[in-house]
Parts: C-alpha cells; structure tokens; sequence
C-alpha cells in the first residue's frame, strides 16, 4: 500500500519505563457508575433531603415534618432519611457519607496510582491491582491490530481507549484512558515496533514532552518501588503542564490542535475540545484523498431499512397489530419488548457507521467511523487471514456489497465493539469494494482483474471459476450454477449464494488446514465439500459442492502452496530491513478436474516464519 511517510510521534512512552494512565482514568471506568447511583438516590429522596436539612436547622417545625410522615416513623424500608432524622442520628448518618466518599475517591486515587503500564522492543506490559495484583503482557510480534475509541464523555475529557489486539482469545490488552494525543503517538509507536523496526532512544526528556521522575526504573530493571513511586504520569499530551509545547498537540487524526497549558484560560481549553470533536479520524496526511473510501448518508440508511432486521421488526409490528384487534393483548408483553431492542440495534447500526472512512497508511489499513462516539482501527499488513463480500438480495438492484473479515483474536460469538471490528465496509458499490480488497490484500491480489468480477456477479464457468456439474443440483437447486472456485497470486476464491451472494478471499499463506467431506448423498453423486481451516471468524471459508476428482487436486494444491508461501512470507514485519532477494512467483492453480496433484515448483528464498496465530488444526500444514 502507498502511502507517506510514516508521521514523527509525539510521545516518549515507548521508552521501556512504567507509565501512568490519565488521571481521569478512574472517573472514566467505574465512577460513572457511582455518580449515577448517588444521583439515583438523590432524586428518590430529595424531599426527604431537604426536609432533614429543615429539621436540622429549624427545630421548630419539626412536629410538622413528624406529622406529615408519622405513618412512617421508624420505618426504615420506606423512610430511611424520615427515620434518621427523627432518631436524632443525623450527626452518625453524614459521618457515614463522608467515610464513604473519602473511601471511593481514595480507591479510585490507589487504583490509578497502582495502574502502570510500559511498552518495550519484545511486548506491551500493564500492571493494576490494589489487593490482588495483575500483571499482563503481549507480545508486539502478536499484535494483529491497534484499536483506539474515544467514547463521548470520554471526549469531553480529552481522553481515549487504546486496545492492543493480539492473537488468542481474551488476550487483548487495554490502556484506559490516556490524553488523546499520545494515544494517537502511542499507537503510531506500538505499530512501529511491531513492524520490525526500531528506533532510537533520546538520551534526554528535552524534547520529547514527557515529565520524567528521577531514577525511573529502565525496561531492564523493574523494582517494587515502582509500584508506588516509580512510573511517569501519562497525562493528556495537551492539558497536562509542561507539555503544551509537545509537537503543538495533535488531535484524534493527528490534526493539529492549539496548545495550551492547564494552568491556561479556559476558553483554550474548551476550544481545543471542540477542534477536538470537528476533526477527522483519518489525518488527510497519512493517506491520499483517492485512497480513502466514504459512505453517504443516504446510502447508509437505506441500506439498514433494507436489511433483514428491517423485515423482522415489520413481521413483528404485523403480530401486534393483529393481536390486538382479536383481544390478545398478551402479544404486547411479548413482541413490543423485540421491537424496541430490534429498532435500538438499526439505529446503532446507522450511527455507528456516520463518519465512516478506510484508507491505507504507513501502518496498515486505518478504518474510522462514530459520530459522537467514535472508534478507529488499524490492521498491520499481514494481519487478514479471511475476507467476505457479501450482497444480501434486497441491495442487488442497488448493486451493494459489504465486506467482513477474520482477525486473529476476534471470536466468532463476539459481540458490541468486538464484532463491529470486522465489518471493514458496511456497504458499498462495486468499485468500493476493489478498492477495499486492494487495501486489504495488496500484494496477493489484482482488485481488478477478472476474477474478482466474476466472483461478486459470475455464475457458471470463465474468469478463472471452475464449473460445477448439474448433478450438484440434487443438493444446491438454486445456487449450483453458482458455485466454483479459482486460485490466483496466493489467494483461493470461494464463490457461493443464491439469494444473499458471496465471494470469500483466503491468503494461503494464513491457512492453518484444508478438509475434505463426503456424505453418503454425496458420495452417490460423485461430489465432495471442501472446508479450509482458518482463525475465528465470521467468515467461512467453504465450497459445498465440488467434484471429488477435483476436489483431491485442489486439497492436495492447497496444502503444497500453503507451505511454500507461509515460509515465504514476511508481511508481519513489514517495517524490518530485509536483503534484497528474488520474489516469490507463486504458481496459480488451475481449476480443472483433470490437473494432476503436483506440487507447485519454486524454491522460496530463506524468510522468518509467520508470526504465530492461533494453533492449527489437526492436519495443518506447517512451514
């Protein structure tokens, strides 16, 4: 992918010390939750409240106050600040509320001082606990992404979440929150590194920006004393003191944002909150214009009222509606509930996808979306191991297509953010969608050849696609004609789907293992499936109906090339110096049922291996 140059980061937390997060930090996890509590009990009891402070205050009208709540003095389950006051206890009851206030902003102090993080050359380490200490690691040559969120009130802070994604399940790494800057500097680092490359170190925090403390522990040397004292605070790389000057703070996208310094007006600060929220997620320097892919409005919402949800909350309306005109009024309990749940789901759908943006960077494919909420993604080359271009029936007459994808460490059952991460495109037209897939899969694939063309719209044989026998339609009636497969550059396209259609890229190089299965209908028909084995995901990568003579060709091609461009491939560290070295031409395969089971020739050039996904299924092939 083409691109600038890498931009310069603002940050210095990539130097192998223990850090501290924001000091909002805190406020931002749990005490949100507090606060709505407290004012939960607040507006329940407020008349009680003042009736108390009146009493406390103004003897005199206390038998009023007894007498306008007698029928429930001493009872303490409906009138627990009635009781208090008239049992003179109020002096004991504000003591209690003062220790307990004292006891959540001291917990909420220690759990920020105890939080610490440190990114070295080998990992990202974060260490948290009061009582019981964790401690967690993940190793940058794992990393299959870098997830930054800035959730809306988390904004007003000028704070962001970054999530480390490496593979495995549940082993992803999060730093919440940090100032929005050096998240944006951090990420650029972490990817950095996890590229292979290295940078120097400054000998000295003169131009870096960052507050140092004296004797801080190095990346090689970690003492318990850090606990307490030891880490540097990573504030906000704009509101901190002392850092305004740092690279004129950058914005989300790493626009730049006026400086200012805490100690500053507060007109400063609020503006830099809103050039905070005007800005793009994708920094117009990291990719060109014609590079990056939108979506309209209008093609957003239309595409989700014209999705499946869209019928069901129809279907659902329809039995309420008829329920109610026979009596059975039991159907409000039971469908209005669904409805609500199915609209809330449309609308998070649509504003989740405002904003929308996909661009190649020097890092990966950056991908940006929210409107008040916001969230982007960057996914390290190397990193896809299976994309789907899917068109659900109804978007056929407007020709649009949405594209998925399976990340090392995203579950299939994921759910919320998790599973938004691997819809890469909501929906787009043709043309989006090369251009998607040439982001993606930029050195296995021409987004423009034929194949592709015939893979989104083809049916039957041409284009590279294979023909699927008439028997097949015994099992597949309506969608046997268009069933097949090709093979090209490294890359095996599945073709499948009737009514929602489907096209699934597989890099051979991510295959973990290929499978074949013959019921006993099959096996009459002389037909095979063909399964290949890959990461978690919501992509399957499955050809349901194949001739078996050409099925053994293709598991036996499969397996060989897998080999061959897995020891040969080096996308994980794509930022590493390497030695000039011949290419890789990587044999296509040829789809017809005649084609011997050879190997394909070629002798790969000595390369590290892959970094190390998930663990591969029985029958894997390994490089």
């Amino acid at each position: 992918m083409t691109a600038p140059v890498a931009p310069k980061t603002v940050t210095a937390l990539a130097d192998g010390e223990w850090h501290r997060l924001h000091p909002a930090s805190p406020l931002l996890r749990g005490g949100l939750v507090f606060i709505a509590v407290l004012g939960f009990i607040i507006a329940n009891l407020r008349e009680r409240i003042v009736d108390m402070f009146v009493v406390g205050f103004v003897p005199e009208i206390g038998d009023e106050v007894e007498e306008r709540h007698g029928d429930w003095r001493d009872d303490w389950a409906n009138d627990p600040v009635g009781t208090i006051v008239l049992s003179g206890q109020l002096g004991w009851a504000l003591l209690a509320v003062a220790v307990v206030v004292i006891g959540v902003v001291l917990g909420f102090w220690l759990s920020w001082r105890m939080h610490t993080f440190r990114i070295t050359n080998e990992s990202v380490e974060v260490r948290s606990g009061i009582l019981f200490r964790s401690h967690r690691s993940a190793r940058l040559d794992r990393v299959q992404g870098v997830n930054l969120s800035r959730p809306l009130f988390a904004r007003l802070f000028g704070t962001a979440k970054l999530e480390v994604s490496v593979a495995g399940q549940s082993g992803n790494v999060q730093l919440s929150y940090l100032g929005s800057a050096l998240a944006d500097g951090l990420r650029a680092d972490i990817l950095r590194l996890a590229s292979g490359a290295r940078a120097d170190r400054a000998s000295s925090s003169a131009g870096d920006g960052m507050p140092r403390v004296p004797n801080a522990p190095t990346a090689s040397v970690a003492t318990s004393a850090t606990d307490v004292a030891g880490p540097t605070d990573a504030a906000s790389a704009t509101d901190a003191p002392g850092v305004a000057d740092a690279a004129a703070a950058t914005g989300p996208a790493g626009t730049t944002v006026p400086a200012a310094s805490a100690h500053g007006p507060v007109s400063a600060v609020i503006g830099r909150r809103v050039d905070e929220f005007l800005a793009p997620e994708l920094d117009p320097t990291l990719a060109p214009p014609e590079s990056v892919v939108h979506l309209s409005l209008g093609r957003v919402v239309a595409s989700t009222l014209l999705g499946g949800t869209m019928i069901s909350i129809l279907v659902f309306v329809g039995i309420i509606i008829a329920g109610i005109a026979m009596g059975q009024e039991w159907v409000l309990f039971s469908f209005v509930p669904a409805v609500i749940g199915l609209v809330g789901y449309l609308w998070s759908r649509i504003t989740k996808s405002l904003r929308y943006s996909i661009a190649g960077t020097p890092d990966g494919v950056r991908i940006g979306y929210g409107l008040l909420s916001t969230a982007n993604q960057t996914i390290p080359p190397g990193r896809v191991h299976a994309v789907a271009v899917t068109q659900w029936i109804l978007w056929r007459p407007f020709g649009w297509w949405t594209i998925k994808v399976n990340l090392a460490g995203q579950s299939i059952s994921a759910s919320g953010e998790s599973a938004q991460r691997t819809i890469v495109l909501p929906v787009g037209s043709a043309d989006d969608v090369r251009r998607v897939l040439a982001l993606l899969l930029p050195e296995a694939i021409d987004a423009e050849s034929a194949a592709i063309g015939a893979g989104l719209t083809g049916r039957g044989p041409g284009d590279g696609f294979t023909a699927t026998p008439r028997r097949a339609a015994w099992l597949h009636p309506f969608s046997w004609r268009r069933i097949g497969w090709a093979a090209e550059s490294g890359v095996v396209l599945f073709r499948t789907g009737a009514l929602s259609r489907s096209l699934v890229l597989m890099p051979l190089a991510r295959m973990q293992s290929v499978a074949i299965a013959r019921g006993p209908v099959a096996r009459m028909l002389d037909v095979a499936s063909i399964r290949v084995h890959t990461v978690m995901g919501p992509v399957m990568v499955y050809l349901p109906v194949v001739p078996t003579a050409e099925a053994r060709a293709l598991f036996e091609r499969l397996s060989a090339d897998a080999v061959t461009l897995a020891a040969a491939d080096q996308t994980h560290h794509w930022g590493a110096p390497t030695a000039a070295s011949e290419p890789l031409v990587a044999s296509a395969v040829t789809p017809t049922a005649a084609e011997s089971a050879e190997a394909p020739v070629g002798t790969p050039a000595p390369a590290p291996a892959p970094e190390p996904e998930a663990e591969p299924g029985p029958g894997a092939p390994r490089g």
